[in-house]
């Protein structure tokens, strides 16, 4: 399974090896990554193999979220399933 990681929030020293540590030790591993800083705002999009995880989706997506707020930012994890069946007609 693959999943969308998004990452918004004031720009800080460390937030990609934070959202990095939380899929490392979680079996997850992230594929594709692009960033931006837009005016002082971090922003982040990164896809991700959960095929191998060591947790399942949700314990992942609350891990990301948790590790989001001891940074201060916003951390989202969506299956890419859910983005697939948006789009499809």
């Amino acid at each position: 399974m693959e999943a969308v990681i998004t990452v918004v929030g004031q720009d800080k020293v460390g937030i990609l090896a934070a959202v990095c540590t939380v899929c490392a030790g979680a079996n997850v591993n992230v594929e594709e990554v692009t960033q931006r800083i837009l005016r002082n705002t971090f922003a982040m999009i990164m896809l991700v193999d959960l095929s191998r995880a060591s947790i399942d989706f949700t314990a992942f997506a609350e891990a990301l979220r948790q590790k989001g707020e001891e940074l201060g930012v916003d951390i989202r994890c969506t299956r890419q399933e859910m983005y697939d069946a948006m789009h499809r007609i």
